[in-house]
């Protein structure tokens, strides 16, 4: 792959960076600039995101013709990265999960009329999504073959019943894409849905408290005990319910690897800021060999990381479902980003745990980056089944055509 970006990616990049320099990052210090749960308060984020929008920096990721830009995945690595500088940045941009997940299966899998309905809203920005999958125990949870809702056809309706659990975002959401089963088919028998937060037959039972800061509208847990959906409101079709996980999940891993990158980058700039400044023993804290070793072990893995997530998005932009290169990716920008967050605070000492800084806010939030979309051990597990299938040829070169 040429690592060369465009130069209309640049531009957008700089771009996304001279905004969250200025627009965003000075709230962080600002308590009022919180909601209740560690995200950035509604009022502010709808001021900001005005100000994205009249800066041609909205939903960059989308088609021109759903209201994006075209970025493609690469062009998504380069900005996702800038965006999250901030803690607060993806949101403001409409590039946040679950949204941006959601946003981008409804543009390739959902009919006219399920985008003129489901997906335009969420583009415009006027709603927020959920994306209804995983189950409490014994339910699926990485396995989708253990999923027990069901829905059960009568005439021109399915019928809904089951419970999901840790659905991120579904307090705020107004529209959902639901997971059930649909027959006992090991690869047919599971449907995605689409739902409004409106219609009866299901209800939210509990707002899961979390460790660290919350997207917006949590992370819940849902009954339903009865919702009717339209075979309207089928997306793609009965019973193609895993390609549209495969379809969702696999870039939705890396864009939270795009994201991550950025938060880690902006722990290792803290860290920085804070060792050249401080003296303790007669020397800057930069100055000693461990801080720069610490550092340099930092760069070294963003930089890994980086090339990483660049590889597995040039493959989904060729077309393939890039599965080893995305769980290569997630596993390790999952713990890379743990420990920027931690390597900041040791080198801030009492100010890294102190609020005083976004550091805290990253190392909370980091510790669930090893379990969303997939436990470490999980793809693990999916890059050892391609070892043993594929055995030396598991780190061929693509061969370019003559």
């Amino acid at each position: 792959m040429d690592f060369a970006i465009s130069p209309e990616i640049e531009d957008y990049r700089t771009r996304i960076a001279r905004f969250v320099e200025d627009e965003i990052i000075p709230h962080e210090a600002d308590r009022s600039a919180y909601d209740a749960h560690g995200n950035i308060d509604e009022t502010l984020l709808g001021t900001l995101r005005d100000k994205a929008k009249a800066a041609g920096l909205w939903c960059l990721q989308l088609k021109p013709e759903t209201g994006g830009k075209g970025l493609g995945k690469v062009g998504m690595a380069v900005c996702y990265e800038e965006m999250n500088r901030s803690i607060f940045g993806p949101v403001v941009f409409n590039s946040a999960a679950p949204d941006d997940g959601n946003m981008m299966v409804l543009e390739q899998a959902a009919t006219d009329a399920q985008k003129a309905r489901w997906l335009a809203p969420i583009v415009d920005g006027r709603v927020r999504s959920a994306f209804a999958m995983t189950e409490p125990g014994p339910g699926s949870g990485s396995d989708p073959s253990m999923m027990l809702t069901k829905a059960e056809r009568k005439g021109d309706k399915y019928v809904i019943t089951g419970r999901k659990w840790f659905i991120t975002g579904a307090e705020s959401a107004q529209h959902f894409i639901l997971m059930a089963r649909t027959s006992d088919d090991p690869r047919r028998g599971l449907t995605a849905f689409l739902f409004d937060r409106d219609q009866p037959g299901w209800h939210i039972d509990r707002r899961i408290p979390i460790m660290g800061p919350e997207e917006h509208g949590g992370h819940c847990e849902l009954v339903f005990d009865g919702l009717e959906v339209d075979a309207d409101n089928v997306l793609l079709g009965e019973g193609l319910g895993l390609k549209v996980t495969q379809m969702r999940l696999g870039p939705a891993r890396l864009t939270h690897c795009m994201r991550w990158l950025g938060l880690s980058k902006r722990s290792v700039e803290i860290a920085q800021d804070y060792a050249a400044h401080r003296y303790a023993f007669g020397e800057r804290l930069i100055e000693r060999e461990s801080i720069r070793q610490m550092l340099g072990d930092l760069a070294m893995k963003i930089e890994i990381g980086r090339l990483l997530v660049m590889k597995a998005a040039w493959a989904l932009d060729q077309g393939s479902y890039a599965r080893k290169e995305v769980s290569m990716a997630k596993v390790h920008v999952a713990n890379l980003l743990h420990q920027a967050a931690d390597t900041g605070i040791q080198i801030n000492g009492a100010r890294g745990y102190s609020t005083d800084t976004p550091l805290e806010w990253i190392y909370r939030y980091a510790r669930q980056a090893r379990l969303v979309d997939g436990a470490d051990e999980v793809h693990k597990m999916v890059l050892e089944r391609f070892l043993s299938k594929e055995h030396r040829d598991f780190w061929n070169w693509e061969v370019a055509s003559s």
